[in-house]
């Protein structure tokens, strides 16, 4: 079993200048390299550098106690298990300089071109503190590039400084002769060469829009009208279309000016800049005077799908220390889909395809900064896909059309669950135990007025409940600031109408009322301004019309599995190992991390619960028998038992929805059957 000692923070020690040697080394007034003036914070950052210096080599280096321990690795590491990599153990560098990307002039020391190769974070599994004494190091490393477990250790023949760099076997491992990593930066998307030698990348981009008659003119990313998606009923086969993926994130504007600062806009038009360095770092380091760029910000998960959850998580940071750490533990990946501007270039009128074609040449293959791919033609076969992987949903693209500064139908998403955006206009009192509220009053626009488009009572936690209510409470009104309120009993709260829901829901009655909606998440990306109606079926039994739109196919009712499937966690807090300080919340979220990898096995089979529910030191109890009162979307096998003569009705859980709601009820360990039901 593999126990990951970087879970802990490292021990602190003696303050000693332990970067006394980097600097003996350098002259400040000599090279452009960082000497460590300021304090960062970024636990377990890992980067190598490819250096051209006196011998081409690759520098290892490893964040431990505010410092980066350093290894030259003249061939640079191997995902083969086959290979041993000399590594020669040198100073140790200031934490600063895994940022950094230039060339460091003759007549220093290490004189030659420096590009940063692969960046992320490493996990040790052996104690770092004692790594140079016992000459071994073991750990994992999670970056751009490289994964999985590796091992540094000390040759015994040779110096104490030299070291072999090794690839343990696993699912990372990759044969030398079929290793497909790329020379280039994760930055700037340079190799050494042309560091050293000066890029032309960008004379050829330019060479391509004069060809092209691309008109001139200065963009602002700051202030230009976005071009958006109307909602599609359902995916498509064309030959003038593209299709990419839908991304979980939030929509921004990359751009770097021609004095290289770099602006992060987000699509209300607020400076985010400041909340990604990462990203900001590339779109710094890019090699072009002028860029604007559209484009998803995301949270990849373990497995690398968007996690909109994750990234809420990392966009509510605003210390500088707390966001400088998340860029290790946390870090964000921009998925450009469009080149808008190009050093004086306004790219806007060009074909879509010819705009994704240039922007495939500008930005880098691997890193913080990725290009958006996309399926031509076959959106069908592309949507069935994405449905089976779980994800979001598909965009349609016309491929010859131009940038519009609005929403067009050259533009269409069409996602796995319809969802739509609605402005928060009022809420319900809860009932029956309940915290919080009961439901939501939605609104959303139509012909430049806020209506009335029904309420929505199910997907929320209870903390979200809770939560949520607070901040309801301080902006209640007399009146509903919508018109077509149609409020149903209860007691009732209208609120000025300044928040945005994302919500799931199946179709539209003739009146404008959602059918089986599910709250999602709020859209604080998003303004309530920006809640319009767009034309989407309604529900009028055979007549199939369509809002705004003509008269389209019968609607077929399907019951709305997804909607009912929302597990409702509680006590997420609530300490269950008291001394680690893990939470019930750590445990559900380590069950759904290794969910894809356990389904498999839980599958079909019938289970015994041992439940915790004041933690692993409280009173504990087994659990075959399902109780009456769960939900009926939890599938139970009713098996007979010889010893207790009657029928046991077994929890079985076939997939992450089953497997949450089990986990939420407080069971730690998971006991199965050895055979399928």
């Amino acid at each position: 079993m593999v126990v990951y000692h970087a879970l802990v923070a490292p021990k602190k020690k003696q303050a000693k200048d332990t970067l006394k040697t980097y600097r003996a080394k350098r002259s400040a007034g000599r090279t452009p390299e960082p000497f460590g003036s300021r304090t960062t914070h970024r636990p377990r950052l890992f980067v190598i550098q490819k250096h051209d210096a006196t011998r081409l080599h690759y520098d290892f280096r490893l964040e431990w106690n505010g410092t980066l321990w350093s290894w030259a690795v003249p061939k640079g590491p191997s995902p083969d298990p086959k290979e041993k990599r000399l590594a020669v153990h040198v100073e140790d560098h200031p934490v600063e300089y895994a940022d950094f990307e230039g060339t460091i002039p003759k007549g220093n020391y290490g004189a030659g071109s420096v590009i940063v190769w692969d960046k992320g974070v490493w996990i040790p599994i052996d104690d770092p503190d004692q790594a140079l004494e016992t000459g071994k190091l073991h750990f994992v490393l999670q970056g751009y590039k490289l994964r999985g477990e590796w091992i540094l250790v000390r040759t015994k023949r040779a110096g104490p400084k030299e070291w072999l760099l090794m690839k343990k076997a696993d699912a990372w491992a990759i044969p030398e002769d079929q290793v497909t990593f790329t020379e280039q930066s994760i930055l700037s998307g340079l190799t050494v060469e042309e560091l050293r030698d000066g890029p032309r990348r960008a004379a050829g981009v330019r060479r391509t829009l004069k060809k092209l008659k691309a008109p001139k003119g200065e963009i602002d990313p700051m202030t230009m009208p976005l071009m958006l998606a109307r909602t599609a009923e359902k995916p498509f086969t064309s030959k003038d279309w593209l299709f990419e993926l839908k991304y979980d994130g939030y929509r921004i504007i990359a751009s770097r000016d021609a004095y290289g600062t770099a602006r992060l806009r987000s699509r209300n038009g607020h400076d985010f800049t400041r909340v990604y360095p990462e990203i900001e770092k590339v779109m710094t380091a890019l090699p072009y005077e002028g860029l604007v760029l559209d484009g998803e910000l995301v949270v990849l998960d373990d497995i690398g799908r968007p996690s909109f959850g994750k990234l809420q998580k990392r966009s509510q940071l605003r210390k500088r220390m707390d966001i400088e750490q998340a860029t290790v533990n946390l870090p964000v990946t921009f998925f450009a889909f469009d080149l808008l501007g190009f050093e004086g270039y306004d790219l806007r009128t060009l074909p879509l395809l010819r705009r994704k074609e240039l922007l495939r040449k500008v930005i880098p293959s691997e890193g913080a900064l990725r290009y958006s791919d996309h399926v031509p033609e076959q959106g069908e076969a592309m949507y069935a896909k994405v449905k089976e992987m779980g994800l979001e949903g598909i965009m349609a693209k016309k491929a010859d059309g131009p940038y519009k500064g609005t929403r067009s139908g050259d533009w269409q998403k069409i996602t796995v669950d319809r969802t739509g955006d609605f402005a928060i206009c009022g809420y319900t009192a809860p009932q029956g135990g309940r915290p919080g509220f009961g439901a939501l009053h939605l609104g959303i626009h139509e012909n430049g007025e806020l209506v009335y488009a029904g309420r929505v009572g199910t997907g929320f936690s209870d903390v979200e409940l809770v939560e949520l209510e607070k901040v309801l409470s301080k902006q209640v009104r007399k009146t509903p600031p919508c018109a077509r309120v149609v409020k149903g009993p209860g007691k009732h709260f209208w609120v000025r109408p300044d928040l945005v829901v994302e919500v799931q829901y199946k179709t539209v009655t003739g009146d404008g009322m959602l059918r089986h909606p599910a709250f999602l998440r709020l859209r604080h990306d998003k303004e309530p301004g920006e809640c319009v109606r767009e034309p989407l079926v309604l529900d009028h039994g055979d007549s199939g019309t369509q809002l705004g739109g003509e008269p389209g196919p019968p609607v077929v009712e399907e019951e709305d599995i997804r909607a009912k499937r929302t597990v409702k966690l509680t006590n997420l807090d609530k300490v269950f190992w008291p001394e680690e300080g893990i939470t019930k919340g750590d445990l559900i979220a380590y069950y759904q991390t290794v969910s894809p990898w356990i389904l498999p096995y839980l599958k079909d089979r019938p289970m015994v619960l041992t439940r915790y529910p004041d933690g692993i030191e409280g009173k504990n109890f087994y659990q075959k028998n399902a109780p009456d009162f769960i939900p009926g979307w939890v599938r139970r096998e009713s098996i007979w038992s010889g010893h207790s003569e009657k029928e046991i009705k077994y929890l079985v859980a076939d997939d992450e929805e089953m497997l949450i709601y089990i986990i939420n009820s407080g069971a730690i360990p998971l006991h199965l059957w050895s055979s399928r039901a």
